[in-house]
């Protein structure tokens, strides 16, 4: 791998700007990211400097697949001279919704809630009743699930870094897309992504360290499903990221 870092002068000039990762042997993009100074090249050291005991993400694996290939990960500033943050996370969030399929482990800046949508889905969206919690309700956001091709079922009940204790204490799971819920389901059981009831969702050699979580279960009753099918939920909290969301009658409450 060929050492690679923005000169003092370069990224004094750059100040925080957004960019993209790619993959020389497909061209494809594989992550977009936002920083300062030579934020854009620390991946690829993050990711040859991983111990074995270090959970490997899908984006720590392409950088170490590119490298044993011979080749370099593919660096471009896809707009600098970002005056502060809160732009540059914009700009972030806009280009992640651009690239499919990106390795990426959060969806972009209240894309969950602001990202793209068709118009009729925001007329949808803003038309709806917003939910009135009568139950202990963990809402997980499935957007990105649901893009790999995954049922709504299996997009909302695996894996997830979440307190097994917690999880537990909800009465119902609601799968979400962009604040809107589409189903509810209950949680039977709460195992780690390591049992073999999983097995088959889960790349070969691929481990979750520490392991995550995901659920067995089956939809709610019909008397649930009219209850919070099809509701919208609060506007996120500035400055959450979390896909996992716990409302009650008596408000939201973090993780």
């Amino acid at each position: 791998m060929s050492a690679q870092l923005f000169p003092s002068e370069v990224y004094n000039q750059l100040k925080y700007y957004v960019y993209r990762l790619i993959d020389p042997r497909t061209g494809q993009t594989f992550y977009v990211g936002k920083g300062k100074v030579n934020r854009v090249f620390e991946h690829a050291k993050n990711a040859i400097d991983l111990g074995d005991d270090d959970e490997l993400t899908d984006k720590s694996r392409t950088i170490q697949e590119i490298i044993n290939a011979g080749l370099d990960v593919v660096h471009v500033i896809h707009r600098h001279g970002i005056e502060d943050e809160q732009t540059a996370l914009e700009v972030e969030a806009a280009l992640i919704e651009a690239y499919p399929g990106l390795t990426n482990l959060a969806g972009g800046h209240d894309n969950s809630e602001r990202g793209c949508a068709h118009a009729d889905q925001l007329i949808r969206r803003y038309k709806m009743e917003p939910i009135t919690p009568k139950h202990n309700l963990l809402a997980i956001s499935i957007g990105r699930s649901l893009e790999k091709g995954r049922s709504i079922y299996d997009a909302v009940r695996m894996f997830w870094r979440i307190s097994e204790d917690r999880a537990r204490s909800a009465d119902y799971v609601l799968a979400h897309r962009g604040g809107i819920v589409l189903d509810v389901f209950i949680a039977d059981e709460w195992v780690d992504s390591s049992d073999e009831r999983f097995s088959r969702y889960i790349p070969d050699g691929h481990v979750y360290n520490p392991p995550r979580k995901g659920f067995i279960g089956r939809q709610a009753p019909n008397a649930i499903l009219d209850l919070y099918r099809n509701t919208r939920l609060p506007a996120v909290k500035k400055g959450a990221a979390s896909p996992i969301r716990y409302l009650s009658p008596q408000g939201e409450f973090g993780q």
